[in-house]
């Protein structure tokens, strides 16, 4: 588990406005480094790698930051952890999937679906609640 101490380093840090850069020596596959070119000058993702590669890595750290202070929190409160039709749901919600007015078909799809595959996730509900309702439509 993630010490309160490493969490608030990092959430400091993603907050800081300190301008000061340094120079690093970053070694990148060509072909990453070729598309994130690409995705700057074909598509205007940023102004540049540089600033492009800044942006994904902080994305992917406030991530990080975000899953520590989760997993913190579900840790002191189990019974706080969604479930797996719960995740469905909301993923079927956030994506406007076609189901998502349809807890009830996902919430028996999550209950199938963990017995033979205990690792499912909230994609593979989706599917399986899928296949469920073109059976019985």
């Amino acid at each position: 588990m993630h010490s309160e101490k490493a969490i608030e380093q990092l959430n400091r840090l993603l907050d800081s406005s300190d301008p000061e850069t340094t120079n690093t020596s970053m070694r990148l596959p060509l072909a990453l480094r070729d598309a994130a070119a690409v995705a700057v000058r074909e598509f205007g993702v940023a102004s540049s790698t540089t600033s492009l590669t800044v942006a994904a890595l902080r994305t992917m750290l406030e991530a990080v930051a975000v899953q520590a202070v989760l997993d913190a929190h579900y840790k002191v409160h189990p019974q706080a952890r969604p479930d797996l039709a719960e995740l469905a749901v909301a993923a079927a919600e956030l994506d406007g999937h076609p189901l998502a007015g349809r807890p009830e078909l996902l919430r028996q799809a999550a209950e199938t679906i963990t017995k033979t595959h205990p690792d499912a996730d909230a994609d593979d509900v989706l599917l399986w609640a899928e296949a469920l309702a073109s059976v019985t439509a």
